[in-house]
């Protein structure tokens, strides 16, 4: 297969935000619009040539076609290796975890987080360095200097492939190994919590909801709350990923995932709610009558932290975006360790993560998350808010009045 070299004149609307490019399909869809972007990506990375990329996104419209672009593009770009989750699915939190733990040089994520999906709604795509998080500025900066002044790209001239079974083959001189998009992610859920304690406690009168809301972590929430931990079937809602996601918005906040606020705000309503966004990074979390603020949730999780076996010997810090309010801090003056304030965006909080300065991180705007990834973890949140239940013995109301 040849490596053809398309010409192209630069778009003055492709600088990246704190998560990325967003636009909605349409644009995404004029030609040659996505493939400037991917080839700018690629040029802002000189040593990719051999490398390994990880590639997938929330299942929302265009998903499936950009994922064959970029395919085709990183076999005419010289990777050595690409790893698509099937479907072309992965959550934000997965992509972050497979980097990690395949020593991945970096990742590409489409999703427009908890933006509405379909056909005239939003797309984004962003990219992951090795560590596993959001591109600092400095990387995203040379992605939009290359953008500004690209004249072609390069992508492979062939045929779309089968990213629909797991399997291992050759694109051009480039290898794919399309995987089950979960199945690294749960493996390290259950490194860090307490999955015989989680399972008991499903087991007892406990009751719980989670909301996929039609998104990407419908999949994940089947496979560890369902089939790993022993929750009745129908725990998990709407856990079906869908390119409009049912015609709703993937934002888990009262006014987006109403039906589970209802739910939890009724007579008979479970012990525990959560929901989660588009690409699964968000988490909200209700007890019976009770919401749980965000800035609360990273509170009382680092309050609690020692309940979870990956952090019984404590937290090294804690940090929390500006706009966040003030209680972590409070916690980590009561527990002895330091306490950072970031400007907004989940990347800021990567310096301080890859320094071991910190353990726990959030922001107000429903985003909780610890060392193990570097991107925040809506799944990983809920787990923690369950451990911490399942340790203390009480609902959530009498968790947050405690504290």
């Amino acid at each position: 297969m040849a490596v053809l070299q398309i010409a192209t004149r630069p778009f003055a609307d492709q600088r990246p935000g704190t998560s990325g490019l967003r636009k909605k399909v349409k644009v995404f869809q004029q030609p040659h619009y996505l493939e400037n972007f991917v080839q700018s990506i690629f040029n802002a990375i000189p040593d990719r040539a051999g490398k390994t990329l990880v590639l997938g996104g929330d299942g929302r419209f265009y998903n499936r076609e950009a994922i064959q672009i970029i395919l085709r593009m990183a076999a005419g770009n010289g990777w050595g290796k690409v790893v698509v989750g099937r479907g072309g699915l992965f959550s934000t939190p997965a992509v972050s975890t497979v980097i990690r733990a395949r020593g991945a040089h970096g990742g590409i994520i489409l999703s427009a987080s908890h933006n509405a999906g379909g056909p005239d709604q939003d797309f984004g795509i962003k990219y992951n360095t090795a560590n596993g998080g959001p591109a600092p500025e400095k990387l995203t900066d040379a992605i939009w200097t290359a953008s500004r002044s690209i004249q072609g790209y390069q992508i492979l001239d062939g045929a779309d492939v089968d990213i629909d079974h797991a399997a291992t083959f050759w694109l051009g001189d480039m290898q794919i190994e399309v995987c089950d998009p979960v199945a690294d992610y749960a493996e390290l859920m259950a490194r860090i919590f307490d999955f015989d304690a989680l399972k008991r406690l499903m087991q007892g009168p406990f009751r719980m909801r989670f909301d996929a809301l039609h998104a990407i972590t419908g999949p994940y929430a089947h496979e560890i709350f369902e089939k790993q931990l022993g929750a009745p079937a129908g725990t998990v809602v709407n856990g079906t990923p869908l390119t409009d996601f049912g015609g709703g918005h993937p934002d888990p906040n009262l006014v987006y995932a109403k039906p589970l606020a209802d739910e939890l705000f009724a007579e008979n309503a479970p012990d525990f709610g959560a929901a989660s966004d588009g690409d699964g990074d968000r988490n909200m979390i209700l007890g019976r009558h009770f919401f749980v603020t965000p800035s609360d949730s990273l509170a009382v999780l680092a309050a609690h932290a020692t309940a979870i076996p990956a952090y019984r010997h404590g937290l090294k810090g804690i940090a929390r975006s500006m706009p966040t309010s003030q209680a972590a801090d409070v916690v980590a003056e009561a527990l002895g360790i330091a306490h950072y304030e970031t400007p907004t965006g989940w990347k800021f909080f990567g310096n301080l993560l890859d320094a071991g300065k910190i353990t726990f991180c959030g922001e107000e705007s429903f985003g909780t998350g610890s060392d193990h990834i570097r991107e925040k973890d809506g799944l990983w949140a809920v787990l923690a808010w369950l451990s911490v239940i399942a340790h203390t013995g009480q609902p959530v109301a009498e968790i947050v009045a405690r504290h």
